[in-house]
């Protein structure tokens, strides 16, 4: 994808595969020099956050195939599903994983080897993390708006910047969690704390996967245009003279960029053929002048004489 004024998804995803990568490398080190739980947990998260980037470019991927006889309207939707496996990966190879580690580590804990060295490795995650994180948010506050991150999670039609985002978010926080798991066993000399760690990473990552499962669950079933873009909608239907008003109006999202637009519009009973064929001509121009996003239209107009509600 190039770059656009909606977000580039495909850099945020790239950026966070090679720091995924590196960081997983990192911690699986950290792991065998020191024995920390929470650096294994947190290296099996790695893992997972590194095979979901590539989830997520193959679902790009897929999207980009053009449309057939057995899916005439494409295979946009093809990012939704990717994503959505994505949310299941986080919970089954993440959450499931660190909660399992945890509690076994707090019913029989070890001594840390080396500690330092994880102290060491688990800061260098942090800032590979960091710097993901903040490729992701670069990118997603060019579709913000005036939305906040939490609402921008909650209503965009894109599914690859939230899954990044959500990723990235819960990876520095579960750094923070091993850092203080490893710090906390050093100062207290327990290294249940290590383990107590572990599974607040793993519940960590069961509700971030729990959100994501959600919100990708949505978009795959198959969501329709914004309110804001819903008014506009309506009011660009309703602009031209020819137009009596908007008896009804249905809106899909085929795939990020891809808005299918279904509308039944009232016409007067004395206009003729090319007069009505001229009007939804130029219904359909103002429609993507003003949402772009807009890929297909079907303007069926039938006669009513109530005036214009839109």
């Amino acid at each position: 994808m190039d770059e656009n004024p909606h977000g580039n998804s495909q850099k945020a995803i790239i950026a966070a595969l090679a720091a995924n990568l590196g960081i997983a490398v990192a911690k699986f080190v950290g792991f065998a020099l020191t024995g920390s739980s929470a650096m294994l947990a947190e290296g099996v998260h790695s893992v997972a956050d590194t095979s979901n980037q590539a989830l997520l470019l193959r679902g790009q991927a897929a999207a980009k195939r053009s449309a057939d006889q057995q899916h005439p309207f494409g295979y946009g939707r093809s990012r939704y599903f990717y994503a959505f496996i994505v949310a299941l990966v986080i919970l089954l190879l993440g959450a499931v994983f660190a909660i399992v580690e945890g509690v076994e580590k707090v019913r029989a804990p070890h001594a840390l080897e080396n500690p330092w060295i994880g102290v060491a490795i688990l800061g260098f995650a942090v800032l590979l993390e960091g710097y993901s994180f903040l490729t992701a948010f670069g990118e997603s506050r060019k579709s913000m708006g005036g939305q906040s991150l939490w609402q921008f999670i909650r209503h965009t039609r894109n599914p690859e910047l939230p899954v990044v985002l959500l990723e990235d978010f819960g990876a520095l926080i579960g750094l923070v969690l091993a850092l203080s798991g490893v710090g906390l066993t050093l100062v207290t000399g327990n290294p249940v704390w290590d383990g107590i760690a572990t599974l607040c990473i793993g519940v960590l990552l069961a509700v971030i996967a729990l959100v994501l499962i959600v919100e990708m669950g949505s978009l795959l079933i198959g969501e329709g245009a914004t309110p804001d873009q819903q008014r506009q909608i309506l009011r660009a239907l309703c602009e031209g003279p020819e137009i009596e008003r908007v008896i009804h109006c249905r809106t899909l999202y085929l795939g990020p960029e891809e808005l299918l637009v279904a509308a039944k519009v009232a016409v007067s009973g004395t206009a003729d053929l090319a007069t009505v064929a001229r009007a939804v001509d130029a219904a359909e121009a103002r429609l993507r002048g003003l949402v772009p996003e807009i890929d297909l239209i079907y303007i069926e107009p039938d006669v009513d004489r109530r005036p214009c509600s839109g």
